[in-house]
């Protein structure tokens, strides 16, 4: 049978999402397209020989507007026959478009695909393309007659109901900025960085971040109309628990085995198994659990056949939720930090996750890694990749 591969893939550093921040000045197809020409480059590919480029984008509004992933394919100077499209499943869009490549690949509609994401937060602010747009009204409102909310107070929710209580949530943040700043002290996010203009780290890492320091940060979310709505909520999630605003890009280079070794193309892991699934919308971000489940059932694995698992840091009940709902071994999860300190350019996210997945498998010498992402709207993405 056909195997879906990855030969490559690569990201920039994480840029702070705001004026000033380290890749700002950056036009979001320019970041896009420094990947795509580093994962050519550097594995000596011809880009001509690319079938598709499936990104991920979730604010496709301003410079992010009209299939930013055909700009960039042409601003990184790929022949103009290759195609390109721009998937929106939120914060999970580049593993999906992951998703999208593979498993073309699989179907034998490729040879070889680019699954890739960006985002620039500071230049296309969250929201900017949501005009208009109201998921309390209209066509679901008689569904959800109590309203949805924010992904924020979805996070409290979870906190609350879960029994997280802030010093959990401040710990968990921590240790993310700890685990992210050893790994690049010790040079293990080297092989998967590409520099962006001046930025050759990732900025948004805290290595002097601490528990103490956390604990004098305000509640981000807390008002009036939710305290009266949620009144068990104790208001723990602040800017130091949650994932910071990230500028970034990320790219995978994805092609059949049998292409990778025509080519002469070492492959670095194949994926195994593929799930998405949707859960309680209010609380949003829960239905990682039940995607995570299904992905290891699709691939007749457990969570102890797992030898590291990547759950996105959207905001610090997610990855602690998922750990307590199946059994994770903590030692396991978020490895070299998340995004608390590697940050959530939103659309690059996917695949920012995995280059961090594929690098540890193989400086640890691990065979499984399985990654999941927290989506809007209840959705969840995962993944489970097999090292080579």
């Amino acid at each position: 049978m056909t195997s879906a591969v990855i030969v490559d893939v690569v990201r920039t550093p994480s840029g702070k999402g705001k004026a000033g921040g380290g890749l700002s000045q950056v036009h979001p197809a320019t970041l896009l397209a420094g990947v795509l020409s580093e994962l050519v480059s550097r594995n000596r590919l011809d880009p001509a020989l690319v079938d598709d480029v499936v990104t991920g984008c979730v604010t496709q509004s301003g410079e992010q507007a009209f299939n930013i992933g055909r700009t960039a394919v042409l601003a990184a100077g790929f022949p103009e026959s290759v195609p390109a499209t721009t998937v929106d499943r939120q914060c999970g869009s580049s593993q999906q478009a992951a998703h999208f490549a593979a498993q073309g690949v699989l179907a034998g509609a490729y040879d070889i695909a680019i699954a890739c994401g960006v985002e620039s937060m500071s230049r296309a602010p969250m929201f900017s393309n949501a005009q208009g747009a109201d998921a309390n009204r209209g066509p679901i409102a008689h569904r959800y007659p109590d309203g949805l909310v924010q992904q924020g107070i979805s996070a409290e929710i979870i906190a609350a109901r879960w029994k997280f209580d802030r010093a959990a949530l401040d710990e968990f943040a921590a240790r993310s900025h700890r685990l992210a700043a050893e790994t690049a002290a010790a040079g293990g996010f080297s092989d998967e960085l590409v520099a962006a203009g001046e930025l050759t780290a990732d900025e948004t890492v805290r290595p002097t971040t601490t528990v103490e320091k956390l604990a004098g940060l305000q509640p981000a979310f807390a008002d009036d109309e939710y305290k009266a709505r949620f009144p068990e909520i104790e208001w723990s999630i602040t800017p130091g628990n949650s994932s910071p605003l990230t500028d970034g890009a990320s790219a995978a280079l994805i092609m059949s085995e049998e292409k990778a070794n025509q080519l002469g193309l070492r492959p670095r892991a194949r994926f195994h198994s593929f799930a998405v699934t949707g859960d309680d919308p209010l609380l949003m971000l829960t239905a990682v659990v039940p995607a995570t489940r299904k992905v290891l059932a699709r691939g007749g694995l457990s969570i102890d056949d797992i030898d590291a698992y990547e759950v996105n840091e959207a905001f610090a009940p997610v990855p602690l939720v998922w750990a307590h709902e199946l059994g994770a071994d903590p030692a396991r999860l978020n490895p070299r930090g998340g995004a608390i300190a590697l940050g959530h350019p939103l659309g690059a996210s996917g695949t920012r996750i995995l280059a961090t997945l594929v690098n540890h498998l193989d400086q640890t010498g691990g065979r499984y890694g399985l990654m999941t992402m927290c989506e809007a709207g209840g959705l969840a993405n995962a993944t489970v990749i097999e090292r080579l």
